[in-house]
């Protein structure tokens, strides 16, 4: 039974994953959804005309990261698609923030993504696909976010650098790297009406997001991101001196 595994799945653009799946990849036939919000997971589950398994666990805890590698060894699935969505960010100064903050972002964002995409590589099928979420702020340190930009480039990286280690299994990795989404991200974070950048920016579409995601990933990108003014300050951080960029991306 083919199959999608998705991360963050009970909000924001997790969700928009969700609800696009089945007109994306129509041969999938059962997801397993995971977030630590059982109720949201059960609701979004009702919803679906595919079976779905609802995982309620928090992946920053390494005994929930246990189980799903339980659960997996357990299942073997066919896993045809890995969407890793869930993560996090705080608006502040590292020297000022909560060091729980700092941990969890480090935790969800970076050493959650890379445990569930190991424990879910053995069971990937030829020609299956992974999406990774992350974001423009992994194209240049974001001082206030300095801690979640550093993560997010960790992700960028590891998707290109785990594409080539699957090429030979025809497996595709797509890092997605979008601007700020009207989410509970922002809310959570701290963001919403605190960030003079963040408010002048243009938001993306959680759902176009999402589509552009899928497309993106069928046709074997390595890198999806949305809107023309996103691809331009992608291709200025290229030719920029990030010393220099960094003193316009306070965020």
């Amino acid at each position: 039974m083919r199959t999608a595994i998705i991360t963050g799945a009970s909000s924001g653009l997790g969700r928009e994953f969700v609800f696009q799946l089945t007109s994306a990849f129509p041969e999938i036939e059962r997801v397993i959804l995971i977030a630590r919000r059982k109720a949201l997971l059960e609701e979004l589950a009702e919803g679906l005309s595919i079976e779905a398994e609802c995982l309620p666990l928090d992946l920053c805890k390494p005994e929930d990261l246990e189980s799903l590698r339980e659960y997996l060894a357990r299942e073997s699935p066919e896993v045809e698609l890995l969407i890793n969505c869930a993560g996090c960010g705080y608006l502040s100064n590292v020297a000022e923030t909560d060091p729980a903050l700092l941990d969890r972002m480090i935790d969800l964002n970076v050493r959650a993504l890379t445990a569930v995409t190991r424990a879910a590589a053995p069971y990937l099928v030829e020609g299956g696909h992974i999406i990774n979420a992350s974001s423009i702020a992994s194209f240049c340190p974001n001082p206030r976010m300095t801690v979640y930009s550093s993560t997010k480039a960790y992700v960028s990286f590891f998707s290109l650098g785990l594409r080539e280690e699957l090429r030979s299994r025809k497996v595709s990795v797509t890092a997605v790297c979008p601007g700020p989404m009207d989410t509970e991200f922002l809310d959570i974070g701290g963001i919403t009406g605190n960030s003079p950048m963040f408010k002048m920016l243009p938001h993306c579409d959680p759902k176009k997001v999402a589509a552009g995601s899928y497309t993106s990933a069928k046709a074997g990108r390595a890198v999806y991101t949305p809107k023309g003014f996103f691809k331009l300050y992608r291709a200025v951080s290229k030719v920029v001196p990030l010393t220099l960029l960094v003193k316009m991306t306070k965020t």
